[in-house]
C-alpha cells in the first residue's frame, strides 16, 4: 500500500508540474517537430480582401486592410514611429502625416511583411509591398490586467495595375526580432526563395523568421472595368 501511494505521490506531482509548464508556456502554439513554436502573443488579420472576393476594377482600385495585434508587447515594441497617410505622386512623404510611398518595408511599420503572389512590381512574388501602404495607425492600446496591448492598422488602396490579375494569393506576417534589438522593426524589403523553388510561400516567410501566424486569403483581382 505504502509503495501504491508513493507512485500515487510521484505522479500527481509529474501531472502538476506539466500543467504549470503548459501555463508558462501558453503563449506559444503546439508545433510538430519540424516546426518551430509560433508566439501567439502577435498575431495578424486580413479583413479586405475576403477569400473568394472578386476584387477591383481593370486590375486595381481594390483594398488591402488588415490590422496586427501584439499582446505582451508596448507600442515602442510594434516598430511604430507615427501615424501615416500617403500614396503616389503628390502625396508621397507630404504632411500632415508624412511617409515614403515605395515598395518594401514601411518605416512607419517596419515589421509589417505583405506578399501578393501575382505582383509584377520589383522582385516580383518575394516583394514586400508593406511601403505602398496609404494608411498606418495605433487602433488600441489597452491593458488586459497588468498586460499591455498594441494594435497596428494598416490600409493600402491600390490605385493602378501592376499586381497582376486573375487568381491571386496574399500572405501577411510580421517579421521576428531579428537583430534582438527588442523591436520588430526587421522586416526585409524582398523576402528569398529559401528552398529554390521558384515560388514565395509560407515556407520562405518561416524561413526568414517571422513572430506572427501568417494570413493568406486567396481572391481574385478583377480585370474587367
Amino acid at each position: 500500500m505504502k509503495k501504491k501511494t508513493v507512485l500515487g505521490i510521484i505522479l500527481v506531482t509529474v501531472l502538476a508540474g506539466s500543467l504549470a509548464f503548459l501555463s508558462v508556456s501558453g503563449s506559444f502554439a503546439i508545433s510538430s517537430k519540424d516546426e518551430p513554436p509560433r508566439n501567439e502573443s502577435v498575431t495578424v488579420e486580413v479583413f479586405a480582401p475576403g477569400r473568394g472576393d472578386v476584387a477591383g476594377i481593370s486590375n486595381r482600385a481594390f483594398l488591402v486592410d488588415l490590422a496586427a495585434d501584439f499582446k505582451n508587447y508596448d507600442l515602442a515594441a510594434t516598430g511604430f514611429t507615427t501615424p501615416e497617410l500617403s500614396g503616389p505622386g503628390a502625396h508621397n512623404n507630404v504632411a500632415p502625416f508624412p511617409g515614403v510611398f515605395a515598395a518594401g518595408n514601411d518605416a512607419k511599420f517596419p515589421g509589417l511583411i505583405v506578399l501578393l503572389s501575382t505582383t509584377t512590381l520589383g522582385a516580383g512574388q518575394g516583394q514586400n509591398l508593406a511601403g505602398l501602404f496609404n494608411i498606418v495607425t495605433v487602433t488600441d492600446r489597452s491593458t488586459l490586467g497588468k498586460v499591455p496591448v498594441t494594435e497596428l492598422w494598416a490600409t493600402w488602396i491600390v490605385g493602378a495595375a501592376g499586381f497582376g490579375t486573375g487568381n491571386s494569393h496574399l500572405l501577411v506576417a510580421i517579421a521576428a526580432d531579428k537583430n534582438g534589438n527588442g523591436i520588430f522593426d526587421d522586416a526585409p524589403n524582398v523576402v528569398p526563395d529559401a528552398n529554390g523553388d521558384g515560388k514565395i510561400d509560407s515556407t520562405d516567410l518561416v524561413a526568414f523568421g517571422i513572430v506572427s501566424n501568417i494570413a493568406e486569403v486567396d481572391f481574385v483581382i478583377n480585370a474587367n472595368p
